[in-house]
């Protein structure tokens, strides 16, 4: 939905140790998108973004964080894609954020899988909304939930007291679809927060997870807000730390 943005290492880097040990004129790439996955029998979105009149800030000089330019809306995204609203079947949110539950409103015939927490949040209601019931451990993960074949909604709390990642299983390569966790690659693999969250501690736990289940199985690391998010995915790019 945006692209050529950047972000500075410290809005990038600055969660736990602070903003000042950083490099202010370091900079990582920016960009904003969504995903979705076919599987056949079902068209699941992972986070839907902004509504249609949303307009980012300007480029400013000095801005810790700008999103770059606008590309597409995300209904103009999502139909260039070749989808239509009704076709949704599941709507897998990470966390609460207006950049990946706006466009929700959509999509009023998709079943909407949200932590309690951020559902809450949201004061989101309804028969399409369902609360992650997790309970399941799923490899280093001690609560998920399987809400299709291959796919697990997974709890990771710190950036919302309520976030999750969603992981999908395919041909033997593992999606990670982590919302906010990290806002760069750079930032995983540098084994650092970044700034905005809820919960510290829990945020650190997160991370030492992802990185962990990144050591011991092949992942592909799907970012929201970098553009590696979509070139891992177009190149199937398995994370190395």
């Amino acid at each position: 939905m945006f692209d050529g943005g950047f972000m500075n290492q410290p809005f990038a880097f600055g969660g736990e140790e602070g903003k000042d040990l950083f490099d202010e004129q370091i900079i990582y790439r920016s960009s904003l998108q969504n995903f979705l996955i076919d599987t056949g029998s079902e068209v699941i979105l992972v986070d839907t973004g902004f509504k249609a009149d949303f307009a980012a800030p300007a480029k400013k000089l000095g801005a810790p964080l700008y999103m770059g330019e606008k590309v597409a809306g995300y209904m103009e995204a999502f139909a260039a894609a070749g989808y239509l609203p009704e076709q949704v079947t599941k709507i897998l949110i990470t966390h609460k954020h207006p950049d990946h539950t706006a466009a929700l409103q959509y999509f009023p015939d998709a079943k909407v899988y949200i932590s309690p927490e951020d559902a809450d949040a949201m004061k989101l209601e309804g028969d399409n909304i369902v609360r992650a019931e997790y309970g399941t451990v799923y490899k280093n993960f001690p609560n998920a939930q399987q809400v299709a074949p291959g796919i697990w909604f997974v709890e990771a709390k710190g950036h919302t007291k309520g976030n999750s990642i969603i992981i999908a299983e395919n041909d033997g390569l593992y999606y990670m679809f982590h919302g906010d966790v990290t806002y760069c690659d750079a930032a995983l693999k540098a084994n650092k927060l970044s700034i905005v969250f809820e919960d510290k501690d829990a945020a650190r736990e997160t991370l030492d997870r992802v990185r962990e289940f990144i050591k011991q199985n092949p992942t592909v690391y799907l970012s929201t807000h970098c553009p590696e998010g979509y070139e891992n995915l177009e190149m199937k790019r398995i994370m190395k730390l």
